[in-house]
């Protein structure tokens, strides 16, 4: 049973305490993991590892293991920075253009796609990810337990893409696509594949899949001889890339994204008025935000 930072002593004023009393009473707040999810420091999971390689503390104290509850009354840092109390759950659409990486930080100093958002946003993590070369709609939100339960293969949600490649494909060449393939021992689940129309020495296609695996779509068309020059991402679940031009943010209102995420709406949502989303675009030339 996890416990409570009250119980493990974790203030300024001791240390951790071991051999504690057992009781059945399940502890008050929720565990530590879940409340940096919901105040958009990382995943669950991420925020697992972050918490085992030392960066959390609560109290003061450096914690090591996410079998701990908090409450509003403890203080939580990551690296040395406060943690915020978790505002509503937020979701955005964002046109994600190519030549940008999908992570907070990349190690050749490339431009993330963080660092193209408008000023006014608050922290957010994208829901999977886009390759660098790769464009379309990736959703954003601010709540690492949306995160998680998005990206999970057994939400369902039918991803769909505009793929060109080069070549003159037949029909019949997705068979192997629509089918399921095995690539390197790595299981790819079935696709949806329709060859839309031929452009000069190109072809569009529109593929549905419902998984994300790395470089998925790519590798798929590698193996059957095809190589992809332009992926565009234009549907997740239900929602829809539209008009949505390059580098433009919106936010979905919040009864649709509770409706859709089978969500319970919290009181002060209910209280306040509904503001309408806002279509932002990050100005050209704007300095990265810190």
């Amino acid at each position: 049973m996890p416990l409570t930072a009250s119980e493990t002593c974790l203030s300024q004023g001791g240390g951790m305490r071991y051999g504690l009393r057992m009781t059945k009473t399940p502890p008050p707040g929720d565990r530590i993991a879940k409340v940096l999810a919901r105040a958009g420091v990382a995943s669950r999971r991420e925020a697992e590892r972050m918490i085992e390689a030392g960066r959390v503390t609560v109290n003061g104290k450096p914690i090591t293991s996410p079998a701990l509850n908090v409450t509003g009354k403890d203080r939580i840092t990551v690296d040395g920075k406060p943690v915020s109390e978790p505002e509503p759950s937020r979701l955005w659409l964002y046109h994600k253009p190519p030549g940008l990486v999908t992570t907070t930080r990349d190690e050749k100093g490339r431009a993330t796609i963080f660092d193209n958002l408008p000023e006014d946003m608050p922290r957010v993590m994208s829901v999977g990810r886009l390759d660098l070369n790769s464009e379309g709609l990736l959703l954003l939100t601010n709540d690492g337990g949306i995160k998680r339960k998005l990206e999970l293969p057994s939400t369902g949600w039918l991803r769909k893409y505009r793929v060109r490649v080069n070549g003159r494909p037949k029909d019949e060449d997705f068979a192997p696509l629509r089918k399921g393939l095995v690539i390197e021992g790595e299981r790819f689940l079935p696709m949806d594949v329709s060859l839309d129309r031929q452009q000069g020495a190109n072809a569009w296609l529109t593929i549905g899949l419902r998984e994300g695996k790395n470089r998925e779509i790519r590798r798929a068309m590698e193996d059957i001889g095809y190589a992809v020059n332009r992926l565009l991402r234009v549907s997740y679940g239900p929602f829809q890339l539209g008009s949505l031009k390059p580098g433009e943010v919106e936010e979905i209102r919040r009864r649709v994204m509770r409706d859709q995420l089978g969500l319970d709406a919290a009181p002060e949502a209910q209280a306040k008025p509904k503001a309408r989303p806002q279509r932002k675009r990050a100005p050209i030339g704007k300095k990265p935000r810190k």
